[in-house]
């Protein structure tokens, strides 16, 4: 099968109405190799880059209350800098470069539904092109 367990996606079909910082961005603990008193960062498996998440509110109108804000994980080697806010925005208006889903089941309630994992190259603001390959990303 050519999908393994993600696969690529382009922004605008998960965000067809953009998306919205909504958090600081913060290291995802490896819960495997911490111990109490000593976090350690998880690591990117294909890139060994710690990773990184950030919440992000979907704004379609349309979405559920329970699919209306989402995690997306960064590998990142720094901690990416989200977008400034935009004027008059309470929020931080953000795109997302090289963005995957990954599916899994998820059972809460005894009630198993499909659930989204989703992991990015990078952030930036909406309307910014993309920086060349090689160039820092986590700061654009």
């Amino acid at each position: 099968m050519a999908i393994k367990n993600k696969f690529p996606v382009a922004m605008g079909d998960v965000f067809p109405h953009g998306a919205f910082v909504v958090s600081e961005v913060e290291p995802v603990r490896d819960f495997d190799k911490s111990s109490p008193g000593r976090p350690v960062q998880q690591t990117d498996k294909e890139t060994g880059l710690p990773v990184w998440s950030v919440s992000v509110l979907d704004a379609d109108p349309e979405a559920r209350r329970t699919d209306k804000t989402v995690t997306v994980k960064i590998a990142a080697p720094h901690q990416p800098v989200p977008p400034e806010a935009a004027a008059g925005l309470p929020f931080r208006p953000v795109e997302f470069d090289g963005l995957t889903v990954t599916p899994y089941v998820q059972e809460t309630g005894g009630r198993p539904r499909v659930a989204y994992s989703f992991r990015a190259a990078g952030m930036r603001a909406p309307g910014h092109q993309r920086p060349a390959p090689g160039k820092n990303q986590d700061a654009a």
